[in-house]
């Protein structure tokens, strides 16, 4: 079993708290991803795992077991950092097995996990290479192999892809999914791009000032964001924002405000809705439906082709929205498909 198990941790560096009463259960076999801007504690609460930053309070649990206080080399992690982190001098096969050699591993045994990595990762042909003779992504394949030989309990990933160009991110980030499907490991991955966290999680916790501001299947983040946050921050372009207030009359629910009326009594309201209360109406880009008799006039702002799909970008009464679009259509009239809305209290931004 190598579940992580976090209770009421609490992370202060210097005198900024970093992160306070933090709560996380990551199940067995599971690849969770932080998410979150820089800044958010994503990085710290790793680190804090692995047992690179000591905390202040609460615990940290690995396979059932009290790790808050024990040494890093101790815990059954293997951390693969945003630098590659490889010795210059030792070729590709010296680099993925220097761990082992120097806790006393025996050599057949090196071999194999060395073989066993380097198939996962496609590097056979390159283990008598050193670092200086790889591009970037092998490089980053190299010190995933070296996580991977230690056949760990845990494996984190610190922004392992930042510094690679965007075909390689793409192609790595796809061999990080099957690795995970192939070693059915427990993997804990820090990003802040929200395309690998949405490609590659069995669960995202979205982060802000070290608090976690949802955690779940990257499906219901996207489709039921908690609060205003997270609307905002998943999505590209992002949620389109209308402010206004629900009117419950005659057995329906509309939103409402001085330039649109939206139905949206098939919602799924928390609570029962109440007429008055002011909320935010949450639109994604491609439920803004662009028609020319569209219920709803505005003008097209710019156009941004995106090769499969485009991206109209309207003014409506002074308010920027974005409608994804799959043909040459130019915009001036939309409609909002009511049923994948999103409402929020104007006034705690959480999900009504």
């Amino acid at each position: 079993m190598s579940n992580v198990s976090i209770k009421n941790l609490q992370i202060t560096l210097g005198e900024n708290k970093v992160i306070d009463s933090l709560n996380l259960e990551v199940k067995d076999g599971e690849f969770v991803v932080l998410l979150g801007a820089s800044g958010c504690g994503k990085s710290t609460l790793l680190h804090s795992i692995a047992g690179l930053i000591d905390v202040s309070g609460g615990s940290i649990e690995i396979g059932g077991k009290d790790m808050t206080w024990v040494d890093p080399k101790d815990r059954g992690i293997a951390l693969v950092f945003q630098s590659y982190a490889l010795y210059p001098t030792m070729n590709v096969e010296k680099n993925m097995s220097f761990g082992l050699r120097i806790n006393g591993t025996p050599k057949e045994e090196i071999k194999r996990r060395v073989a066993r990595a380097a198939e996962m990762l496609h590097l056979q042909p390159l283990l008598d290479r050193k670092p200086a003779n790889l591009s970037g992504g092998q490089r980053q394949r190299v010190a995933i192999g070296r996580a991977i030989v230690r056949e760990a309990d845990v494996f984190l990933f610190d922004e392992p892809l930042s510094n690679l160009d965007a075909k390689l991110r793409t192609e790595l980030r796809r061999e990080l999914k099957l690795l995970h499907k192939q070693l059915g490991a427990t993997m804990i991955y820090v990003t802040h791009d929200q395309v690998e966290a949405m490609t590659l999680a069995s669960r995202i916790a979205v982060m802000k000032g070290g608090v976690i501001q949802q955690f779940d299947t990257p499906d219901t983040i996207y489709r039921e964001p908690a609060n205003l946050f997270v609307a905002g921050f998943l999505g590209s372009p992002c949620m389109n924002m209308f402010r206004g207030e629900l009117a419950v009359e005659g057995g329906r629910t509309l939103f409402r405000n001085e330039h649109m009326s939206v139905d949206v009594s098939g919602y799924a309201f928390r609570q029962p809705p109440v007429s008055g209360t002011r909320c935010v109406l949450g639109v994604r880009p491609e439920d803004t439906v662009v028609s020319s008799d569209g219920q709803y006039r505005a003008g097209t702002t710019l156009v941004e082709a995106m090769g499969a799909h485009r991206v109209l970008w309207m003014d409506f009464h002074g308010t920027q929205l974005a409608a994804i679009v799959q043909d040459e259509r130019e915009g001036g009239a939309f409609s909002i498909r009511s049923e994948g809305v999103s409402l929020f209290d104007e006034a705690t931004e959480l999900r009504l």
